[in-house]
C-alpha cells in the first residue's frame, strides 16, 4: 500500500470499513487488544486496496471462522458465569 499523505483519507476509510465488516462477521473484537483480529483487518484492507475483495473471504475463511468460534465460546462462558476459563 502506498503511504503518502494523499492516501491517508482513503486508507483510513478502508481500514474503518474493514474493521466494521469483520466485527459484524467475527464479533466484537477490540482492534487495539487482539492482534489476530488486527491482522485480519489489515489483510482485508489490503484486498480492498488492491481491488480484490472478492478473494478475501475464501482466502481467510479459516481465520474468520476461528475468531467467530472463539467469540462464541467466550460469550457462552460469560452466560454460564465462567469468566475465568481460558478460551
Amino acid at each position: 500500500m502506498k503511504l503518502g499523505d494523499e492516501e491517508d483519507e482513503n486508507l483510513t476509510r478502508i481500514l474503518s470499513a474493514s474493521n466494521k465488516s469483520l466485527m459484524r462477521i467475527c464479533g466484537g473484537y477490540d482492534i487495539t487488544q487482539d492482534e489476530e483480529f488486527k491482522e485480519l483487518v489489515f489483510e482485508r484492507a489490503r484486498y480492498v486496496y488492491n481491488d480484490a475483495l472478492e478473494y478475501f473471504q475464501t482466502n481467510f475463511l479459516t481465520q474468520i471462522n476461528d475468531l467467530r468460534i472463539a467469540k462464541a465460546l467466550e460469550e457462552i462462558q460469560v452466560e454460564d458465569g465462567d469468566t475465568d476459563a481460558a478460551v
